[in-house]
């Protein structure tokens, strides 16, 4: 590569992206970077300017000689660039907003990258990520893509499956929250310890070794995580019930934070539709949060990463994202837990699977670690959800409304049926702006009066958004 490293960070007007900058002044010795480009779309300059001045300021306050470029002109960014980082949301929050309120409306868990809405989220993004891919083709064929736009897996594996570009990695701030959170748990440090994890995004499993002796001390994680003085890490955007004793130690896993949507599915439905009905869901939440940290970063003597930031629920994103981007640039093979193809470290799924596995991260990419067969429950569960997806990935590249009936059967957080369907059938209207591979049939439901029955949906529509 190059001396002087040029970034590109599609999605940069992102209330995260001063927590990437941080990722890479810390970072700086072993990522010479010279020039980063943060990109967004017109809906998203305003915060893209005041997102940009920080980053400005961010690098200057560290004294390094890095020139943050602020663009609408994707082409122009992506020039010349040696790694493409991706973090954006097609039809922004408000479109996260009609993700959960419309299968909540329907008595259906309304979340980011499960159920319905990381179905839906998926369809919007996936379109765009491959017109990304084919710009890179041409402008910077020699770029990495780190993907952490979510649903990190379905897109990643969109990437490498229909796009055919094998330079990508997926990220997600999970599988790093727990390494951080859990060995003071049992009173070691992560050094002190191997993990393993194994999985897809958002639905992944992790062992845990002594790093000196070689034995397991999953269960001892266990023990602790389930002490209610102590915690487990779960991600801020996650309501923290406890698992089941017995089922984690007939696991012999640890199971992701998002497995409560599907372990303690009834539970976490209801305290979702609780918020639903009162404060409202995450998403509100966070755009409260977001209309914080942008008054924070307005502020022009501002020139580091503010704490509130951590609550926006994706902390440690920059931490995996920078790290992985170090590691392939100084050929570190290094530990990181990534979505990459499978290639057998998993063999309940195709080789050419879109995995998230710890894999080994140098010049050549990740490579994964052998993590080998699961037992009966999360075999099962894991091959449903991967078929899930895969079917989710065929509707957005091909707009087939049958595959997406299809994908809507198999997940578990949307029952199937004629109230499924309507659920389903809202969504195509609400995000008709951002679908246009499934033009046709939204025209036909718009012809038969089918609008989303949620009044905070109805609003957002009224005025465009």
């Amino acid at each position: 590569m190059k001396d002087g490293i040029k970034i590109c960070t599609i999605g940069g007007g992102s209330s995260y992206t001063p927590e990437l900058m941080n990722g890479f002044i810390k970072r700086y010795d072993r990522l010479p970077i010279k020039e980063i480009w943060l990109v967004d779309v017109e809906r998203g300059r305003e915060k893209l300017e005041i997102v940009g001045a920080l980053a400005q300021r961010m690098w200057d306050k560290a004294g390094l000689d890095v020139k943050v470029h602020l663009t609408l002109d994707r082409r122009e960014a992506l020039k010349d660039a040696d790694f493409v980082t991706t973090q954006f949301r097609v039809g922004l929050l408000e479109a996260r907003i009609k993700d959960e309120r419309i299968p909540f409306s329907h008595g259906m868990l309304g979340q980011e990258t499960n159920g319905a809405g990381g179905m839906f989220k998926a369809l919007r993004t996936i379109p765009v990520i491959l017109d990304i891919v084919e710009e890179m083709k041409e402008l910077c064929p020699d770029a990495w893509l780190v993907n952490f736009t979510n649903p990190s897996g379905m897109v990643t594996e969109s990437v490498i499956r229909y796009g055919k570009w094998n330079r990508c990695i997926g990220l997600c701030n999970v599988p790093i929250g727990a390494m951080l959170n859990e060995p003071e748990l049992i009173g070691k440090t992560l050094d002190d310890l191997v993990y393993r994890f194994a999985g897809i995004d958002h639905f992944h499993w992790h062992r845990v070794f002594d790093a000196k002796t070689g034995a397991e001390v999953t269960d001892q994680i266990i023990d602790a995580m389930l002490d209610p003085d102590k915690g487990d890490g779960t991600p801020a955007n996650i309501h923290n019930i406890p698992f089941a004793r017995e089922q984690l130690d007939h696991l012999k896993m640890i199971p992701c934070g998002y497995h409560r949507y599907y372990y303690l599915q009834t539970d976490m439905l209801e305290d979702g539709l609780k918020e639903y009905e009162g404060i409202g869901t995450r998403a509100q939440q966070v755009k409260e949060v977001e209309d914080q940290l942008f008054e924070l970063y307005r502020d022009p003597e501002l020139a580091e990463m503010p704490e509130l930031l951590s609550k926006r629920g994706g902390a440690h994103y920059s931490d995996v994202a920078t790290e992985s981007i170090a590691a392939i640039y100084n050929n570190a093979n290094e530990h990181i837990v990534c979505s990459t193809l499978n290639n057998g470290a998993i063999p309940d799924l195709p080789a050419d699977a879109v995995v998230q596995v710890s894999s080994y991260v140098g010049g050549a990419g990740a490579q994964p670690v052998a993590f080998g067969p699961m037992d009966t429950s999360a075999r099962g569960y894991l091959q449903l959800m991967w078929n899930m997806q895969r079917l989710v990935e065929e509707a957005a590249v091909y707009g087939d409304y049958g595959a997406l009936l299809e994908a809507v059967a198999l997940n578990p957080q949307t029952p199937a049926g004629s109230e499924a369907k309507k659920c389903i059938d809202e969504l195509l209207v609400a995000h008709a702006q951002y679908l246009p591979q499934f033009a046709d049939k939204i025209a036909e439901l718009k012809a038969a009066g089918v609008t989303p029955i949620d009044p905070v949906v109805q609003e957002l529509l009224a005025k465009g958004l």
